[in-house]
């Protein structure tokens, strides 16, 4: 989410040689080649400044013109994109093992995000040996679409099929497939030598092929959908979420200059500051990965200065992203019987603090840019401020050199209009970010939980979506949550398969604690509710719960002993060995 390099501002003139085209995708309506593509080839640019979003290469203003011209008017009509997508049949993805065809019928959706024009026809390659109404489908569908993705694809018969009726197809790209498919892009053919390498028959094409290839290898949903976005944004009309993609003019280089001179100095003095972009800048633009451990690796209050000052405060690079609008996703409404309300919601965000050090641990999550760093601990509280309320994740970055290191934020929590429902908003970096979450479902017990986000940070042009589910101790059990967390997550539109389990192995001597002064639950504490112990001693200790209930008339439990129950469930949970039933005595 942070400006990757400067230091190229100071270097000499770069020649049209060294832009990386992929990284500045090209209008071409009815595909034909841009005028702005024509400027790039046939003038030196003047400067070449790379940020995690995109490149900005400074040429002359009228060839800018006719580029946001252009942009505008194809942004204005949004024609219907068609995709059709062809996998091998019984073939499976590195996803864990999930079919393609199944990742590719969710990618489908995953589109409908981004524009609603998009519509992707999945089919098997079987349909393409069939004599089938299947077989006629697929015909029909080739001799409208624009683009052709093939996945899987080895079987001698189907390649032949589709070798002799995709000629009418201007946009062809294949992953995983027989040598004999060849890529395409806008109606020029390009031949590989080896699989994921291309020939540099037309650079553009190359490029742009380059680009969707290295987002396909990182096997995830997100990067999965862009490499099908950026085909479509570089050949067909522009994506509105890949704006920041598109080149800017002087003016960018000159707002930094006269605006935040001494950042950029200071910067490009500082050791910590100059690496951190020098590593952004051997990072693919769209690798939030890559980006985020370069900023993790090297932070200092220089590159926050910078960031702050280019991009935050003055806009440097006129980005602007919104919050996504989808998927529609609504909160829990009811808990233990009770209607859900704003206090309660923030009562189980703040979960088991007070009882551990920490509010949830994350087991997993979505997004693959900030939801898989290893050890991530949950931070939820009452400030001393009548109505506020903070949130401070504190996680692991694996830098560059091969160290865990701790990092922390905090962010500002706002309740929005329905119970279970926030807004959140940090400054990370020197960058601004606004989050709405929702607090998608809770077990009774709280053993998880799941919390979905969308978010931008409008200022470096970024916006993004993604959930984590959460629990005591951070450790995933198959069984965990059942059926019931699997309608939570089709409530959040996430299969199991995009989850990634956060490693939670090597978390020692975390930074936790919160403000002096800072207030926890408002109620009493769930777990120290009589419902709410003996749910939880049910699941930590199994058979004990018959006994206590045997025992004792569970409405009267004091206070102490309910404290005792919930002690000893909860050391249980955290994988302590006890001997258990002198406390159900």
């Amino acid at each position: 989410m942070l400006a990757s390099t400067i230091v190229s501002l100071l270097q000499s003139t770069v020649s049209p040689s060294e832009v990386n085209l992929a990284l500045i995708p090209i209008v071409r309506p009815l595909v034909v080649a841009s005028p702005w593509c024509s400027a790039l080839r046939n003038n030196n640019a003047l400067f070449l400044l790379r940020f995690p979003n995109f490149r900005i290469c400074a040429v002359r203003d009228g060839f800018a013109k006719v580029s946001r011209a252009l942009t505008k008017d194809s942004e204005a009509t949004k024609p219907l994109v068609r995709i059709t997508a062809v996998v091998g049949a019984g073939s499976v993805s590195p996803l864990k093992g999930t079919p393609w065809e199944q990742v590719m019928r969710h990618t489908a959706t995953r589109l409908k995000w981004v524009d609603e024009a998009i519509e992707m026809t999945v089919f098997s390659e079987k349909a393409t040996r069939s004599n089938d109404s299947c077989n006629e489908q697929l015909t029909e569908e080739m001799l409208r679409s624009d683009i052709l993705v093939n996945i899987a694809v080895n079987d001698s018969e189907s390649v032949e099929w589709l070798q002799k009726n995709s000629n009418s197809v201007p946009n062809i790209i294949c992953f995983e497939s027989s040598t004999n498919l060849t890529n395409k892009l806008g109606g020029l053919r390009i031949r590989n030598k080896e699989r994921n390498f291309f020939n540099s028959l037309n650079r553009e094409a190359t490029e742009v092929l380059r680009t969707a290839s290295n987002a396909w290898e990182r096997h995830n949903s997100d990067d999965i959908r862009f490499c099908l976005l950026v085909i479509i944004n570089s050949y067909i009309r522009p994506i509105s979420i890949l704006k920041n993609l598109r080149a800017k003019g002087l003016s960018t280089v000159n707002c930094m200059l006269t605006n935040c001179g001494s950042q950029v100095l200071n910067c490009l003095l500082d050791p910590n500051c100059r690496k951190a972009l020098q590593c952004l800048n051997r990072c693919s633009p769209i690798d939030q990965v890559c980006n985020y451990r370069c900023i993790a690796s090297y932070e200092s209050p220089y590159l926050e200065a910078f960031s702050l000052c280019v991009l935050q405060k003055n806009n440097c690079l006129e980005l602007n992203a919104v919050i996504p609008t989808k998927p529609v996703v609504s909160p829990l409404t009811m808990f233990r019987g009770e209607l859900l309300s704003h206090e309660l919601a923030e009562d189980l965000f703040i979960g088991w603090l007070g009882k551990f050090e920490w509010s949830w641990r994350v087991i997993a999550g979505q997004n693959p840019a900030y939801d898989h760093f290893p050890c991530q601990y949950q931070l939820f509280y009452r400030g001393k401020a009548r109505g506020s309320f903070w949130y401070e994740p504190v996680f692991q970055v694996r830098t560059l050199g091969g160290d865990l290191i701790w990092r922390r934020r905090r962010y500002r929590v706002r309740r929005a209009s329905i119970p279970g429902t926030f807004y959140f908003s940090v400054l990370d970096n020197g960058v601004v970010s606004e989050e709405y979450w929702t607090v998608v479902d809770v077990c009774e017990d709280l053993s998880w939980g799941l919390f979905h986000y969308s978010g931008a940070a409008s200022a470096a042009g970024l916006s993004y979506t993604g959930a984590v589910l959460v629990s005591p101790d951070g450790y995933y059990e198959p069984e965990l949550g059942g059926h019931r967390l699997k309608s939570a997550l089709e409530k959040c539109s996430i299969m199991e398969w995009e989850l990634h389990i956060v490693d939670n192995c090597s978390c020692t001597n975390p930074p936790l604690g919160i403000p002096q002064g800072s207030r926890l639950h408002l109620q009493k504490h769930p777990l120290l509710s009589s419902k709410g112990v003996l749910l939880l001693c049910e699941v930590a200790l199994g058979d004990m719960a018959e006994q206590l209930s045997a025992n004792y008339n569970t409405d009267q439990l004091p206070e102490g002993k309910l404290r005792e129950i919930s002690t000893v469930s909860q050391l249980v949970l955290s994988g302590k060995s006890l001997q258990v039933d002198i406390f159900l005595s």
